[in-house]
């Protein structure tokens, strides 16, 4: 089917923790720069190999471009949605083990809040 090219926003990620997933998200943090496939390969600890693989898998669906032996993150797909995505899992894995991670209940004292910002009666 076809799509309107200028309007078109991939947005079906590759699940966390993929290779697909790694790639992008080690991609993400400096979208000005390009990676050869032996970079990011030696960067993730991944078999070279599954690196250019999952680049043109990647690049098929549109969130990574390349020229020559250089591979970026496409700028065109990197939209909020793929960005939230990504950075949302990149807090979540630099605040991993802090207090309010080993502590879940450290809210449970805390006055639930109307709209207003008022406390509400419990």
């Amino acid at each position: 089917m076809p799509v309107e090219f200028d309007r078109y926003r991939p947005d079906d990620l590759p699940d966390e923790g993929t290779n697909g997933r790694r790639i992008l998200e080690f991609l993400a943090e400096t979208p000005e720069l390009g990676y050869r496939p032996s970079e990011i390969a030696e960067e993730l600890a991944m078999p070279r190999g599954s690196v250019g693989t999952t680049l043109r898998r990647l690049e098929r669906r549109g969130f990574v471009r390349h020229k020559g032996e250089y591979w970026a993150i496409n700028p065109e797909a990197y939209d909020a949605q793929t960005a939230s995505a990504i950075g949302l899992a990149s807090v979540a894995e630099a605040f991993e083990g802090d207090f309010y991670d080993r502590n879940p209940e450290w809210d449970s004292g805390l006055p639930d809040l109307d709209d207003d910002g008022s406390a509400e009666e419990t």
